[in-house]
């Protein structure tokens, strides 16, 4: 009896694996669908995607560890040549140390802060909005201070990376709020 007990034990364990593994690669994906979805804009090297949308949107449903697990794995998919990035860049490595390359490498770390700030208590969307907030915020500064490194200076990168995006961003951020306050995962 102990052991069929143990048994079944053992084979729930390994289901519940299984299922965050899939939830994980799942929102991978979702990002990746949501990076494709992409505006190339003419008077910047930064495309406007719904990729934050994405990375928002996984942050606010799976909490920090799995949100960040999700978007390290979307960013290892990247580098290995999968196209999970925007159309507009090159793809694998390129892409990540070309002009949105700084906004790439923040995801992880803004899925976690997000996730964290997300997890604390019910789902709120004031919570849910502040979460985005600061997520969008550690976005935009690895993606500003790396278009500073490209471009020598503040004002260039401010002009490509920034103001073209505000409008958009907090549209995102809005929604992002909105659907994480409804579903949960």
């Amino acid at each position: 009896m102990a052991r069929d007990t143990a048994i079944v034990r053992d084979q729930v364990a390994a289901m519940t694996a299984a299922r965050q593994v899939a939830i994980v690669v799942g929102a991978s994906l979702f990002v990746a669908l949501c990076a494709r979805l992409s505006l190339p804009l003419p008077f910047t090297p930064v495309p406007l995607t719904l990729a934050n949308f994405g990375v928002l949107v996984v942050w606010l449903l799976l909490g920090s560890k799995r949100g960040f697990a999700a978007l390290a794995l979307y960013l290892a998919q990247g580098a290995a040549g999968l196209p999970v990035f925007s159309p507009a860049g090159l793809g694998g490595i390129a892409q990540l140390l070309g002009p949105t390359g700084g906004y790439l490498l923040a995801y992880p770390l803004a899925a976690f802060i997000a996730g964290y700030i997300a997890e604390r208590g019910a789902g709120k969307f004031g919570r849910f909005l502040v979460a985005a907030l600061a997520a969008e915020v550690v976005i935009f500064a690895g993606g500003l201070a790396w278009l500073m490194v490209l471009t020598h200076g503040a004002t260039q990168a401010m002009t490509f990376g920034l103001y073209p995006f505000i409008f958009a961003e907090v549209i995102k951020i809005a929604a992002a709020a909105g659907v994480g306050t409804k579903i949960k995962l």
